[in-house]
């Protein structure tokens, strides 16, 4: 709407665009898709866009796509300006483009902004930003390596750590993390008797990069994938600390299709270990998914189940 409305306006030729979520139902003539999140990674290389995890060579232009992360959202702003074009940045007031906007006219040249549905489009046309990059790795508590934009990049989550504590003594097995983040319950895992291995599969390249350095173990491997999924080999345990905003506002669908991936990659003998949010209903897709469902613990902020017998349909 605002190109049509001549309120911005992009050159021909490659066109990187930052961050495009699986459901944008345009891109511009040119587009190079860049992201580093693996479920739209793959739906775009699907549709037939050619798609990359950061940006290499020469561009016209940039789009960029507001994520909601702040620092991020900076970031990648910075990165979109520095291959010289003009970057036209597309937001929800909801994820912070208000905010953006009034930043990026402080630091460099940025157009009025066009508003509608509750979202704004403005274009930046120059300007140093260099000063917005974030270094690639960062060290949070504990000595922990995260990533810029990443759950928890200032160190473990609560939530994750009341699982750990939790979890029993002897694991025999296989072990997958689904939704690993940086690592942190995967290397509670392998504190533990018995696990022979460790799949770790998170779809942010930037967290299983900081994984890497953070699970040195060589029983773990990495999976840039989508824990939606089910695996392709069973697994004996499946821990998981599942996201549950794609968006703004909590979806419990999100993480329910965790449940049912780890249901799908258990053995019949294998137990899942989870932790959610106290406020979030996973109680019916935990019943619908197996057939032995215990609440073992958690406080006023968590809760936390084991899982036994997962479903016959629920396995692939």
């Amino acid at each position: 709407m605002a190109l049509d409305a001549g309120a911005a306006t992009l050159p021909e030729g490659r066109i990187a665009v930052f961050r495009p979520g699986a459901s944008e139902s345009w891109l511009p003539e040119g587009a190079e898709v860049i992201t580093g999140f693996y479920p739209d990674h793959a739906a775009w290389t699907a549709r037939g866009f050619d798609v990359a995890r950061s940006p290499e060579g020469t561009y016209a232009g940039a789009v960029l796509f507001v994520p909601r992360a702040k620092a991020l959202a900076r970031d990648l702003l910075a990165q979109a300006a520095a291959l010289g074009g003009p970057v036209v940045v597309d937001g929800a007031k909801t994820d912070g483009v208000e905010s953006l906007w009034k930043a990026a006219r402080k630091q460099g040249e940025a157009s009025e902004a066009f508003s509608k549905a509750h979202g704004k489009v403005f274009t930046v046309t120059g300007g140093d930003f260099s000063a917005w990059r974030l270094a690639e790795g960062n060290e949070a508590e504990g000595g922990w390596m995260t990533a810029p934009g990443v759950f928890s990049a200032d160190g473990p989550d609560a939530g994750s750590v009341l699982l750990a504590e939790a979890l029993p003594a002897q694991m025999k097995g296989r072990v997958a993390d689904l939704g690993a983040g940086w690592g942190y319950l995967s290397a509670a895992v392998l504190e533990r008797e018995g696990v022979t291995g460790v799949e770790l599969v998170e779809a942010e390249w930037a967290a299983l990069e900081a994984a890497r350095s953070n699970v040195p173990d060589q029983r773990a491997t990495f999976t840039w994938g989508d824990g939606t999924q089910p695996l392709a080999e069973p697994v004996d345990h499946v821990v998981m600390n599942p996201p549950f905003h794609p968006a703004r506002t909590a979806d419990p669908a999100l993480g329910a299709s965790f449940i049912a991936s780890a249901a799908a990659s258990l053995k019949p003998s294998g137990k899942l270990w989870m932790v959610a949010n106290r406020h979030l209903p996973y109680e019916a897709a935990l019943s619908a998914h197996f057939g032995e469902v215990k609440e073992i613990g958690g406080d006023t902020r968590f809760k936390l189940f084991s899982a036994a017998r997962p479903a016959r349909q629920g396995r692939r």
